[in-house]
This record gives structure tokens, C-alpha cells and sequence, in this order.
């Protein structure tokens, strides 16, 4: 806790305390639990319900929020029901005492998800989360064009690497060409019509907590959730550059639709899914896009020696992503249209 100043007496302080019902007098001991590239989560243990719970500390936005934490702990609290997600009690996103955005929630046991016996568990699980209404009065933010949303996203990040002078001219070519071809794929499906859910848009093996069978199986990490079409969900988690990120997995089109047939029967009529294959099969090109892009972005801003966070497996996953065998890859099975 010492890297973030101030958090060992934000955590001392009594309206912290009183907000979940710790005694004043009461020393909260906290452990580091993970980190990513925009969050530091901590974990301890109520000392009256002993209960273990999750102090997430916010130094950034992928989203542009002036309130990141404020919209992650809203769209928990509109998932509640679901019984898929962690419980969220304590927030912050004033940085009046500490220059970062504050949330407490449930700590939930489990295990990272494995692409090869726990798809039909991730199946049970999505189709849960994306069948739980959502508040007529949610602050979700709700893109009008959701894949050209996701494209605009690309080329925002794209630019850090493409006017970055240690960015590699051959692979600027190379990421701009893809996004050319996209930019067509999106116009051709610009008439999509998709039900409305909560989505989490950032569905990597590792954000899922696997128990066995059952509905002890959850999503966690709600840092970009969306009100959009669950088929951007899919396509996210079914994507090469998902799978691949914490796994040496890529998906055959075969796995691919086996999964599609699992969540349709674990949704079981609660949204309408009409053409979800479809759409599916358009947000996975996409969101290889977002990925590459997103990947390219870090790659220029952990050439920083001043940054906050520093993830040395995410410094070699960088690498592996704009490596020419991958790019080339992703190049061949969706933007062959680009190259001819």
C-alpha cells in the first residue's frame, strides 16, 4: 500500500469505516490482490462479518470518465440480481482525499476460466448477465453505432503508435490497412437491429471466476461496461486476440459456433436473439481491431519510464501481438480484402 500515497490514512479515516461498518478503533490490514493497467485492487478482511472484500484503487480511464469508479460501481449495482458478479458497497470517485477513485466490493473465490472444459460455465454465466434488466434510469452509456463506436476507439488509440517516432512504419502500414477494411465491414452491417443489455466488453479468461457446475461462476472486472448487444460480448470473447492474451488459445470457427448454440440454450428465451450468429461473426474482426490497437497504444506508453503501473507479462504480450506472425494471422483469417 506504501506505492499510493495517502491510502494507508484514507483507509483510517471514519466516514471509510463507518461506510461499511468497521469499528473506528479497528486497524484495516490490506494485502495486495492484482493489478492492471488502470487499476490496483487490494484485498482484506471485514473484521466483524469476516468476510473478505476487494479495495479497488482507480488511476485512470479507458472510458474518458470524469467518475471511472462512479460507473463501475453503478453498473455492479444494476447487476446485482444476476448473481454472476461481485456485490459493490463502499465508493468514492470524488478524489477529495486521495488523488484516485475508491471502491470496496465482494471478494468472489474461483479460478481463470479454461477455453478447453469451462465454455458451456462461461455460456451459463454471460447469458445470466445479459438477461438481467436493466434500471430505466441506468447511466450505462449506449454508442448509437456500436461498431463504428468500437473502430472510432481504434483509431483514437492507433494514433498514439502511428505518430509515435519508435513505432515501426511497416506495421503502421499494416494496422492502417485492417482498419480501412473494417471501417467497410461496419458500414455494410450499419443496419443491425440487437437487443439492449449490460455489457462487460472485456471478456479474457482471467476476468472470469470458475467453481465447477452450478451457478457459483462469475464475470468480474467491470471497468468498460456498455449498454449494447450482447453479440459484442461474444465477439470479445471469442475473438483470437482475447483468447490468445492470457492463453496460447485461438478458437476454430467449429468451437466458435458451439459456443454460439451453448449461450442461445443457456439464455433459454430471456432476450431475443434473432441473427446473433450474424452479428457475432462481424464484432470478432472488430475486436481483433480493438485489440491490436489497444495493444499498439501500450506498447508506445510502456516505452515510459515514468509510468504508474508496470505489468511485465502485459510487456511481453505487447510484443507477441504486434509481432509479424500474429499480425499476419489475424490479417489472413478476417482482412484478406485489405491485402489484395
Amino acid at each position: 500500500m506504501e506505492r499510493i500515497q495517502g491510502l494507508k490514512e484514507y483507509i483510517a479515516r471514519k466516514e471509510f469505516k463507518e461506510a461499511l461498518r468497521i469499528p473506528e478503533e479497528t486497524e484495516i490490514s490490506c494485502g495486495l490482490l492484482a493489478q492492471g493497467e488502470y487499476n490496483i485492487n487490494y484485498v482484506f478482511t471485514h473484521p466483524i462479518t469476516q468476510k473478505k472484500l476487494v479495495l479497488r484503487i482507480n488511476a485512470g480511464s479507458q472510458m474518458h470518465l470524469e467518475d471511472q469508479i462512479g460507473y463501475e460501481y453503478q453498473a455492479l449495482k444494476g447487476l446485482e440480481h444476476s448473481g454472476r458478479t461481485p456485490i459493490p458497497y463502499y465508493v468514492d470517485g470524488t478524489r477529495k482525499y486521495l488523488p484516485y477513485g475508491v471502491m470496496v466490493m465482494e471478494f468472489l473465490e474461483g479460478v481463470p476460466l479454461d477455453y478447453r472444459k469451462d465454455m458451456p460455465l462461461a455460456a451459463e454465466c454471460l447469458a445470466d448477465i445479459h438477461s438481467t434488466p436493466v434500471p430505466e434510469q441506468s447511466i450505462l452509456l449506449h454508442p448509437e453505432s456500436p461498431l463504428h463506436a468500437i473502430l472510432d476507439e481504434c483509431d483514437q488509440m492507433f494514433r498514439t503508435y502511428e505518430e509515435s517516432e519508435l513505432g515501426d512504419e511497416q506495421k503502421k502500414c499494416q494496422i492502417r490497412h485492417m482498419l480501412e477494411a473494417g471501417r467497410r465491414k461496419a458500414d455494410r452491417a450499419a443496419a443491425m437491429v440487437y437487443p439492449k443489455c449490460c455489457i462487460n466488453t472485456e471478456l479474457n479468461s482471467g476476468n472470469f471466476l470458475i467453481n465447477g457446475s452450478g451457478r457459483n461462476n462469475y464475470l468480474i472486472d467491470w471497468e468498460k461496461p456498455l449498454l449494447g448487444d450482447p453479440a459484442q460480448d461474444l465477439g470479445h470473447f471469442l475473438a483470437p486476440t482475447t483468447t490468445f492474451w492470457k492463453t496460447d488459445v485461438i478458437l476454430t470457427e467449429e468451437e466458435i459456433r458451439s459456443f454460439v448454440e451453448l449461450y442461445e440454450k443457456a439464455v433459454n428465451g430471456r432476450i431475443p436473439l434473432e441473427g446473433l450468429k450474424e452479428r457475432v461473426d462481424i464484432f470478432i474482426p472488430i475486436t481483433c481491431l480493438r485489440g491490436i490497437t489497444w495493444c499498439a497504444m501500450a506498447w508506445v506508453e510502456y516505452q515510459q519510464p515514468d509510468k504508474l503501473i508496470q505489468n511485465a507479462f502485459t510487456k511481453k504480450k505487447l510484443d507477441d501481438y504486434l509481432s509479424p506472425a500474429f499480425l499476419n494471422q489475424i490479417e489472413q483469417r478476417y482482412y484478406a480484402e485489405s491485402v489484395q
